[in-house]
């Protein structure tokens, strides 16, 4: 294991922002770390980097407790790279942004040339290297934060929300940087997102947390609404204006929900039996294998992530952009407050 964490805590003003009993990662794997806003997962991610302390607990790297005094924190830095959610470049060129890094870890000269255009191949910006940092895209600062960071031929690659606010291409794009590493360099990932779906698109290796605490699922498909009852045996939670969940008997007025992606019927359009009423009409927006199932995103003026069974994705012939209806099946909605 790369990484052993026991009884790790880490408290700010009387709160334990993370609490974890156990957590094992293994060294040249990938993994995503998700959890609700204020779970504690940048705060991991800072202990993980050797970058803020624990308040207790043991922390081990590479099968070696660590010590936590200066001296030792220096030299483990050398061997994780973090990018935060808003890298900060220097006021200069690409170029001397990636060396900087190579500098400090006084990389010889006459090397530093071929390491960092290599970087710069790596996430597809080779052509950027002469060019102001200051001018870049938020996409492109992303990419050449990511450069920088394995320039420095890091064991451990931590990336704090590394498609935050990128349009789509951008997303893309980085979405396939980190896929290439992964997939090149063997190292040790761990990237933090809210997106389950592209947590599955990168890896099967999830941590949760909620809480500050390790998790073994983590609800999905989370939507607020007002309750709405037709009758004393319907109930339904309005998402909006055309949107209506049905959800177990409740006598709250606003509830938020959470819809199991397993749980949920999909049909193509054209395959609709004449005596079925589906709930919704949408249209996918999004297909990926995950383990022995297939996960797809179906946009039905919300989007909806859906875990199918191969078989019914064979026997559909599912494709993006293709019109479906969908069907939520009452046991597997949940009601969370």
């Amino acid at each position: 294991m790369i990484y052993s964490l026991k009884h790790i805590k880490k408290n700010y003003n009387g709160r334990n922002v993370v609490d974890i009993e156990t957590l094992d990662i293994e060294a040249g794997c990938t993994y995503a770390l998700s959890g609700p806003n204020g779970a504690g997962k940048t705060t991991l991610l800072n202990i993980l980097s050797f970058l803020s302390i624990p308040s207790a607990g043991q922390l081990s790297f590479f099968n070696a407790p660590v010590v936590f005094n200066e001296k030792n924190l220096r030299q483990l830095r050398k061997s994780v790279t973090l990018v935060d959610q808003h890298p900060i470049l220097f006021s200069t060129s690409v170029y001397k942004n990636i060396e900087f890094g190579l500098k400090v870890r006084k990389t010889p000269k006459n090397k530093r040339n071929d390491i960092i255009a290599s970087a710069l191949k790596m996430v597809d910006m080779t052509a950027f290297a002469d060019a102001d940092a200051r001018t870049l895209s938020g996409g492109e600062t992303r990419r050449i934060a990511i450069a920088r960071a394995m320039a420095c031929s890091p064991d451990v690659l931590l990336l704090d929300e590394p498609t935050a606010d990128l349009d789509i291409e951008s997303r893309l794009t980085v979405e396939n940087n980190v896929r290439e590493i992964r997939d090149q360099k063997k190292i040790t990932v761990i990237f933090c997102t809210h997106d389950l779906s592209q947590a599955s698109r990168l890896t099967d290796k999830k941590i949760v947390l909620i809480n500050g605490q390790v998790h073994d699922i983590y609800h999905e498909n989370i939507f607020k609404g007002a309750v709405f009852s037709p009758n004393t045996d319907e109930y339904y939670c309005r998402i909006n204006e055309n949107i209506l969940i049905p959800v177990p008997s409740t006598d709250k007025d606003k509830i938020k929900i959470s819809i199991h992606p397993g749980m949920i019927t999909v049909v193509g359009r054209k395959k609709t039996a004449p005596d079925i009423s589906f709930s919704h009409k949408g249209r996918i927006t999004h297909l990926g294998m995950e383990k022995d199932k297939i996960r797809a995103v179906i946009d039905i003026g919300i989007p909806i992530s859906v875990l199918m069974e191969k078989s019914d994705y064979d026997s559909n012939g599912f494709r993006i952009n293709d019109a479906v209806d969908i069907d939520f099946k009452r046991n597997g909605i949940k009601i969370l407050g």
